[in-house]
């Protein structure tokens, strides 16, 4: 067994604590801390010496480190998910959301689900690379692969490295469908090919929408793009023949559960043809993660949020079990599917993805397979 690696931090020592940093330090971040990866060993504290250096450091930038990949696509064999295939570029995500249920993930990295998991993120710089050969494979059988289930591929960073361009690239050549998962109005860069896989049924997209209030949407998901503008995504991918749905997630009850039927109707608005929904799912740190956040950012809704969250949660903040974490159980969780419903009935939109094609689907050519002799 190999001596576990002490997780590494953007100021060193001075960030790696579980106390919240000074604002100045996380301006525009999700978490105000960044507690220790699960997995270590070690555990550090902040404590002021009385010279206020803290308050000296900038502000929190982030880091990208190429990951060299040696597969791209993720099975998964869960009941309650409807896709069996997966593609995440990135590790981590500089959105920041400070619910996000992918944050747990980064402690496998000996890294902090807090301000880590936006901060301290991993390019698979050779994903298409990889994707082609691997769809080259003769064994493999082609079915729609999701993007965006894990962290979002269309984060800031793929403004620079275009990881998901080159992926749908490869896709599109192959006529391989895939189905998009973001919170980005970085999408509509990529419209042209999007637009012609929608003419062969090869994509659908969905934009996620937690609320249309823009102060919480600031602070809860710092560095996704407004509300305004996913709407306005909707709309502009509707209007070039993408089928484009919404998905309002998470759903946080005593804080924008409210906003359910006012967003269907704006994303109906915009061109939506589907819409789905997820209640807020707080595993492992993200529990303390988004608690701390209520705190700071709507201390008067702490108590009633975490009551319902927990009415529906079997008493937990969470609970894993499949067919029930999507979306609860109870009384409230009921009510709250109710609602979606009978919105959805009302605006004529679909509850169910359309079933994408794999008819058009041609292996590369190339990719590392090794041609017959004969």
């Amino acid at each position: 067994m190999g001596k576990a690696v002490p997780p590494v931090h953007t100021h060193s020592e001075q960030t790696a604590a579980s106390a919240p940093f000074p604002a100045n330090l996380v301006s525009g971040r999700g978490a105000a801390s960044n507690p220790e990866a699960r997995f270590e060993r070690e555990q550090r504290q902040l404590e002021d010496d009385g010279w206020g250096l803290l308050e000296e450091l900038p502000p929190l930038t982030t880091q990208c480190q190429n990951e060299v990949s040696r597969s791209i696509i993720t099975r998964n064999t869960s009941p309650d998910l409807p896709f069996d295939h997966s593609i995440n570029p990135y590790r981590g995500c500089e959105h920041g959301c400070t619910y996000c249920f992918a944050r747990p993930s980064h402690a496998y990295m000996g890294l902090s689900p807090g301000l880590d998991f936006e901060t301290r993120l991993y390019a698979k710089g050779n994903a298409a690379e990889v994707l082609e050969r691997d769809l080259s494979k003769p064994s493999y059988k082609p079915k729609p692969i999701a993007m965006g289930t894990n962290t979002d591929p269309y984060q800031p960073i793929e403004r620079t490295h275009q990881l998901m361009r080159q992926i749908l690239e490869v896709l599109e050549r192959c006529g391989h469908p895939v189905s998009i998962i973001t919170k980005s109005a970085l999408i509509l860069r990529d419209k042209d090919i999007l637009a012609r896989m929608a003419e062969r049924n090869l994509v659908s997209v969905r934009l996620s929408v937690t609320t249309e209030d823009r102060h919480h949407a600031r602070s809860m998901e710092p560095r996704a793009s407004t509300p305004a503008n996913r709407f306005k995504a909707i709309e502009t991918l509707a209007a070039a023949g993408v089928p484009t749905g919404v998905m309002v997630a998470p759903v946080i009850p005593g804080l924008t559960d409210h906003e359910l039927e006012g967003i269907l109707t704006h994303a109906k608005d915009a061109g939506a043809s589907a819409a789905t929904y997820i209640l807020l799912r707080m595993p492992r740190e993200v529990s303390e993660l988004f608690k701390d956040w209520l705190l700071r950012e709507a201390p008067g809704r702490y108590r009633h949020v975490l009551s319902l969250m927990r009415s529906m949660r079997g008493g937990k903040d969470y609970d894993p079990q499949w067919n029930r974490r999507f979306r609860g159980d109870g009384p409230y969780a009921e009510q709250l599917s109710r609602r979606f419903q009978l919105a959805c009935r009302r605006l004529e939109l679909s509850t169910r993805g359309g079933k994408l094609s794999t008819e058009h689907f041609v292996p590369p050519q190339k990719g590392g397979v090794q041609l017959s002799l004969f």
